[in-house]
């Protein structure tokens, strides 16, 4: 079993919630075949249950969370200070610690909203466009309507799934003001084309890096790679958590300052330095019409756990690639694309997509894989298909994405997840696809 991969919830638990019993004494009115799908599903062989308590289900995620995480956020109950504060600006210190090369770090609450503020520091508004790809989620382009811009869709590489640096160009009109990249699944862009294309054009890149910490483009950091800005998530089943959370990362010093100020109603000193500083707390101007983007210091607190832990969460998701590729690569199936060379993959997602050869669709075969109690997503129906975007596509074609649609789909991948896990995995797709050759 690789390291961490017992069900972190367990850990110094009393003997009466998780005691060690064999299958057939903690199950005694089970068959054997219940038995052994127990095992598959989260009971380890001595039967100590894991975070997965049905016995035919494999979860698409579960978070890996554990007494750290639990211990920071009693701290932070305890401290009195529940809202942004101490621990927020010591995870932002740390975050851009490890990003390096003094950039500054901006916490708040999701990555769309780091999103918003990076278009909106940039000067992005009415009249403006901003280049998206199609093969995206809806925040991407959600947050430049938010600013009264019209977001440009464009088709995505096949082989890597990112954006298509030609079609790029070929958007850019005389109104093109942002481009925004997003580093699919974990897979980094090629950003150095990228800053090229950008500084041709006198335009600002904001990455969508949603997907990618800690990924690398030629071994700099994501973050620190070509981009003006870059946002991060740290929603629940991103490479690392704090339950909803996001960060905007950016070496540009007035890109910062106003995020900063935008993100919590325009207020010119943040809520933290209202409260320590020697001028009255409730002296401070308003300068701008803002939000209320604030990350907590409960959030923060679990965040500050989650990165020390990144590194190791990515080498698991490593190595369970690994895993997966050995096991299907005979399959009529295209596998995820590797990073580039001198490149570092996150794999925050792992996307199988069916070959022409596949026995069955792609829907069919997801409705195999869920009936055998297998989670799966499919990343992502391509916004131009979408009623929403529809109207900023018509007439445009997107050959590349909408293939990939029609054939991916995203199986379980997580930190804490069991040998048996994966196995079951392995066992269900290799039968619903007859093992056949490639």
């Amino acid at each position: 079993m690789l390291a961490g991969q017992i069900g972190d919830y367990n850990k110094n638990k009393p003997a009466c919630l998780c005691p060690r019993m064999t299958l057939a004494s903690r199950f005694p009115e089970a068959s054997d075949s219940e038995r052994r799908g127990a095992r598959h599903a989260g009971v380890d062989h001595e039967g100590v249950t894991l975070t997965t308590f049905d016995l035919t289900s494999i979860p698409f995620f579960r978070p890996s969370l554990g007494d750290d995480e639990i211990a920071a956020v009693t701290e932070c109950l305890r401290s009195g200070w529940l809202t942004t504060g101490p621990k927020c600006a010591a995870f932002e210190n740390a975050f851009a610690a490890r990003i390096g090369d003094d950039v500054e770090a901006v916490a708040v609450n999701s990555a769309t909203a780091a999103l918003h503020l990076g278009l909106e520091a940039m000067g992005v508004g009415p009249g403006d466009e901003v280049i998206v790809p199609t093969l995206t989620f809806t925040a991407t382009a959600e947050v430049v309507r938010y600013l009264g811009a019209t977001p440009v869709m464009v088709d995505v590489e096949a082989d890597t799934l990112c954006i298509d640096p030609a079609a790029a160009e070929a958007a850019i009109t005389e109104r093109t003001k942002v481009i925004m990249p997003v580093h699919f699944a974990g897979r980094m862009c090629d950003m150095t084309a990228l800053r090229a294309l950008a500084d041709r054009h006198g335009l600002k890149i904001l990455d969508d890096a949603a997907h990618a910490l800690p990924a690398h483009h030629r071994g700099r950091p994501v973050g620190n790679c070509g981009a003006d800005a870059t946002a991060f998530s740290f929603y629940a089943n991103k490479t690392m958590t704090t339950g909803e959370g996001g960060m905007l990362v950016t070496a540009n010093p007035e890109l910062a300052a106003r995020a900063r100020v935008m993100r919590l109603h325009g207020i010119d000193r943040d809520v933290f330095n209202r409260f320590t500083d020697k001028r009255a707390s409730w002296f401070y101007d308003v300068i701008a019409p803002g939000f209320k983007y604030n990350l907590t210091d409960i959030a923060a607190a679990i965040g500050l756990v989650q990165l020390g832990r990144v590194d190791d969460f990515v080498r698991i998701r490593t190595e369970r690639v690994a895993r997966y590729n050995s096991a299907f690569a005979d399959l009529p199936v295209i596998l995820p694309p590797g990073p580039a060379e001198g490149d570092r993959h996150s794999w925050h997602l792992y996307i199988l997509q069916l070959s022409d050869r596949a026995p069955l669709a792609r829907d069919d075969f997801i409705r195999a894989l869920q009936s055998a109690g297998i989670g799966v997503s499919v990343h992502y129906r391509p916004l131009h298909q979408m009623t929403l975007w529809k109207r900023f596509t018509e007439g445009r074609a997107f050959p590349n994405a909408d293939r990939i649609f029609t054939r991916c789909v995203s199986l379980p991948l997580f930190m804490s997840m069991t040998d048996a896990e994966q196995d079951r995995v392995i066992e269900v797709v290799r039968d619903v696809l007859g093992g056949a050759a490639a």
